[in-house]
């Protein structure tokens, strides 16, 4: 019984920490796709996406929407999609990271999910949050979808969630 309870416990010790995406090549030898749910940490991790580490080490966000956001960003919780492929995503996601990092935003409110190159997620998350474009970064105020950024910011990744939130305060 003993030896049976022990056999249970690592399983499900080992299957919990499994990498919840899945990682294919694209379409050359170093274009890494996940595809699943994603963590920055993970993103860190992946010695190829210099992108990301350098990205996030170089951003400078603007120090008025920073203030800001520590104040009002913590009432919201953040979806976001994107592609380890995507130039795009390439540019916002580690200024994103640098964002939520100085605004000390509660990770346990944020999820992210990697798309493929056709835009689809691991588990249909494409359908469930109507994307197009990758990245789309998507604010909630519990349930309600309150604004979202679409593959380009307007004026940066700071301002643009700052104008969200002020939009939806003011209604």
């Amino acid at each position: 019984m003993r030896t049976l309870l022990f056999i249970a416990t690592l399983f499900i010790s080992v299957n919990s920490m499994a990498q919840s995406f899945e990682k294919s090549i694209g379409n050359t030898r170093d274009e890494i796709i996940y595809k699943g749910t994603v963590t920055f940490a993970d993103l860190e991790k992946e010695t190829t996406f210099k992108w990301f580490t350098e990205g996030a080490a170089t951003y400078k966000p603007d120090a008025e929407s920073i203030t800001y956001l520590k104040k009002e960003l913590k009432n919201y919780n953040m979806v976001v999609l994107m592609g380890t492929w995507c130039e795009d995503s390439h540019n916002m996601i580690p200024k994103l990271f640098r964002v939520l990092r100085d605004t000390d935003y509660k990770f346990t409110k944020f999820t992210m999910y990697g798309l493929d190159r056709n835009k689809q997620g691991r588990n249909n998350e494409e359908e469930k949050y109507r994307v197009t474009s990758v990245p789309t970064v998507i604010l909630f105020s519990g349930e309600e979808e309150i604004g979202r950024i679409t593959e380009l910011v307007e004026k940066s990744v700071e301002a643009d969630l700052e104008v969200i939130i002020k939009e939806y305060l003011e209604e």
